[in-house]
């Protein structure tokens, strides 16, 4: 059995998070905060993709410990690349750790927004399945 977290503008179209069993599966998370505002610069969107994968993690009673897995997609690799080592140590402080994850980076040509720069999807597993 399935279980849904829908929210947001294409809330009737997708959900953000799905949960079977103990694999949690979310919706990819852009820069977006919860005024409609956008960072111009790609580390500043990339805290406000894991603000909102956060919430949606609250929805499954887990935290960011509960991801197993993250695919990044970013309008630049170069840009993503000049930027690593401010990108990775925001991460570190997100997570409060190092992240014991597995991550791939992908680069886009766009994203659903154009002044969107990253989007990041993630699988948690949950310990409450």
């Amino acid at each position: 059995m399935k279980k849904l977290y829908r929210e947001g503008p294409y809330s009737d179209f997708f959900s953000q998070g799905v949960q079977v069993d103990n694999i949690l599966t979310l919706a990819g998370q852009i820069g977006v905060d919860a005024n409609g505002n956008i960072p111009e610069d790609l580390v500043n969107q990339m805290i406000v993709c894991y603000d909102n994968i956060k919430k949606v993690l609250s929805h499954f009673d887990c935290t960011l410990d509960n991801v197993i897995d993250e695919t990044w997609f970013v309008t630049s690799v170069d840009e993503c690349m000049d930027n690593v080592e401010e990108l990775f140590s925001a991460r570190e402080k997100i997570y409060g750790t190092k992240p014991e994850v597995s991550q791939t980076l992908v680069g886009t040509p766009a994203l659903v927004q154009p002044e969107l720069k990253i989007e990041i999807k993630c699988i948690a597993y949950l310990n409450n399945g």
